[in-house]
């Protein structure tokens, strides 16, 4: 009996350590993205940065690492798709990350494969053509009893400001008499 629950606990643990195994690449490029790339990159939309949804399948991890590490150098050097890059987000230079090690960049793109949204579910705001809807009703200028409308209510308002004014005025001066008398 107690050899069963043994064989059972071993089990267990071995059971755990395996998952725990599995999933510590992607947490780990889970954290590093968020607290490096985030700022200028997404996953599944430019920003700053590419989009990099598909970039381990577009690039090497050789490239990748090169090119995290640093982008500048290889630029420098001529390679096309990465002066590509740099021209196609305004010459906006990627800082570089020495520290990185292949392994840490590996992680990084298993977390983007993890968090990448297909392709073809997600559709285009515009793919379907149509006429834009305003979310509310624009004032034309032709509508002559709005523009009318609305002078007068201005008058009024100006006009009552103005007699306001004065009532108050004649009412000091009303005052200064009675005290002079």
């Amino acid at each position: 009996m107690k050899s069963r629950i043994f064989r059972l606990g071993v089990l267990l643990l071995l059971a755990t350590s395996f998952q725990s195994k599995a999933n510590p690449p992607i947490e780990e490029g889970k954290s590093i993205f968020l607290s490096r790339c985030a700022a200028c990159h997404n996953i599944n939309k430019p920003m700053t940065g590419p989009a990099l949804s598909g970039v381990g399948e577009k690039r090497s991890i050789e490239w990748l690492v090169k090119f995290i590490q640093s982008s500048q150098t290889l630029i420098k050097r001529g390679d096309a798709d990465a002066v590509k890059i740099f021209e196609d987000f305004n010459k906006v230079p990627m800082p570089d990350h020495p520290d990185l090690t292949e392994e840490n960049i590996k992680s990084i793109v298993e977390y983007i494969k993890a968090e990448s949204k297909p392709v073809e579910a997600e559709k285009a705001p515009f793919a379907k053509p149509g006429k834009k809807k305003t979310f509310y009703t624009p004032i034309k200028l032709n509508n002559y009893a709005f523009v009318f409308g609305f002078l007068a209510v201005v008058v009024a308002l100006v006009s009552s400001l103005y007699y306001a004014v004065q009532f108050k005025t004649f009412q000091r001066k009303k005052l200064e008499e009675n005290k002079s008398a």
